[in-house]
Parts: C-alpha cells; structure tokens; sequence
C-alpha cells in the first residue's frame, strides 16, 4: 500500500481528516476535555491528570499543538498550554458542515 497524497484531495478534505485525528486517540480526548474543564492553561500537571508516562503526554501534546487547537507558552523551565480558542472554533465550524450533511434519497442500495 503506497503513501497517503494528500494532494490529490481537497484543502477541506484535508482539514477534516487533520481534525479527526485528534480525536483518534482518548489521551488526546482527555487532555482537550483537561484544559475545558479547568478553563485556563495547564504548566505540568497533565501527567497527574490522564495517568500517562510524560514523553507520552508530550507527544499527545505536540499533535495537538500542530493543528493548532492548544497553544503554548515557555514560562521558566515548563511550557504552559491552554485553548487556542480561535483555532477550535474553526474547527467546530468545519466539522459541523461536515457533519450536517445528511442523505435526500432513501431509495439507494
């Protein structure tokens, strides 16, 4: 099986399968449902809250990071991550129009 062209697809073909993703794995569930839930930004604590190994957080952290839903900021010796309340939104609306499609024939297969 060859490699995934991305190009052959469209930008919001793309954009749908890249916010899928986040919630392919339920780490990556918790931590956004983490970060709602204390409304503010996070500096560390995520290994108490999900019961994951560090570097596993980071990881989860970093794919989120990438598209763009959570933001972070270097404070000291920690990096401190939050909402990227305008991203998230964005993202909702895509998923919505996706979502909202809905099947007018009933008569097929």
């Amino acid at each position: 099986m060859g490699l995934t062209k991305t190009e052959m697809f469209t930008d919001e073909q793309n954009q749908i399968s890249l916010f899928s993703k986040v919630f392919g794995h339920p780490a990556r569930v918790a931590i956004l449902q983490h970060l709602f839930k204390i409304n503010s930004c996070v500096c560390g604590d995520l290994v108490n809250e999900i019961g994951l190994a560090q570097p596993t957080i980071s990881q989860h952290l970093k794919e989120l990071k990438n598209l763009g839903l959570i933001k972070g900021n270097v404070e000291g010796t920690s990096v401190c991550y939050c909402i990227n309340s305008e991203n998230w939104t964005r993202m909702k609306e895509v998923m919505q129009q996706f979502l909202d499609q809905d099947i007018v024939a009933t008569d097929c297969c």
